[in-house]
């Protein structure tokens, strides 16, 4: 927590202040950072985003600049303005100048993004916040590993009372550290947010799709065996590596590869986990960019 300057506050030891526009910070460039959730209340006429431990609001990583960004108070609320920043302001995804903050919009500074709260329900929406952060990935809008975890015990115990199939696909980025030393990490991590977007828009209600590290994805698939998780794998695979991603102006051509793991009479969560990770790293060796299942088809 060192990271962050004393005028953050944790919901877990207070309320917000009614009516105090703040920023609530629900991604901080890593994965489980325990920073997510702290809240910066916006007082004064003028604050300062930045890496400088001077700033108002320091967000201490590589990806963000000393002075990043102003935040000027204004009568409809608060302006943001960036600072000739190396990497850039953005809201809701949107690079900025200048822009007025609007209750809700996501502030990405560098590779840390902040959600703008203000007005009379600022206390209920952020108490909501930070429940969803409690279980999503906001940079890539998956469940997080701690609440995936704990769905798939569930699921498992489910599975094994009740004699039904279930399997789970790793999915992971190849190359990824290439990606992040020629196109920088926050190419990287836009990489990894669109071949999420394109897979949670290709599963069907029934699959969970989790981020369970780094650029490392696991989908479950509940009442599919082996052949089945083999095929719907390789059918994800092909979809979200079809088109090359578009980052800065160039066109990036990304492959992933995938690896399959179905349950066993003997298996538990953590198991099946570690075949599906050992398996996709089979898949890497074997030349990446392909699917591979587990060699005796089961978790045990």
């Amino acid at each position: 927590m060192d990271d962050w300057k004393a005028r953050k506050h944790s919901l877990r030891s207070g309320q917000p202040v009614r009516g105090q526009p703040c920023l609530l910070l629900v991604y901080a460039g890593t994965m489980d950072s325990p920073e997510v959730g702290c809240r910066f209340d916006l007082v004064g006429d003028e604050l300062i985003i930045g890496r400088s431990s001077d700033a108002d609001i320091q967000v201490d990583r590589e990806s963000v600049s000393r002075r990043h960004a102003r935040l000027s108070h204004v009568d409809a609320g608060w302006l943001v303005a960036d600072l000739q920043s190396t990497n850039g302001t953005y809201i809701n995804d949107e690079q900025v100048r200048e822009r007025q903050l609007t209750d809700g919009d996501y502030l990405k500074i560098g590779n840390a993004i902040f959600r703008y709260f203000s007005g009379p329900s600022i206390v209920s929406m952020v108490q909501e916040e930070l429940h969803r952060v409690a279980v999503i990935c906001e940079l890539t809008q998956a469940y997080n590993r701690r609440y995936f975890v704990e769905l798939l015990e569930r699921e498992v115990a489910r599975a094994q009372h009740y004699g039904r199939a279930l399997s789970l696909v790793s999915l992971d980025v190849d190359q990824v550290k290439q990606i992040n030393e020629n196109h920088g990490h926050l190419t990287g991590d836009q990489i990894i947010k669109e071949l999420a977007r394109r897979t949670l828009l290709r599963i069907d209600r029934f699959e969970v799709l989790c981020r369970y590290e780094g650029s490392q994805f696991l989908l479950l698939l509940p009442e599919s065996d082996h052949a089945q998780a083999l095929a719907r794998g390789e059918e994800l695979r092909q979809a979200i590596c079809s088109d090359p991603i578009r980052s800065e102006g160039e066109l990036i051509r990304v492959t992933v590869s995938a690896g399959v793991a179905t349950l066993g009479e003997e298996a538990d969560a953590a198991a099946l986990i570690r075949v599906a990770q050992e398996t996709v790293q089979r898949a890497k060796k074997a030349g990446r960019n392909r699917t591979e299942g587990a060699g005796h088809g089961h978790a045990k």
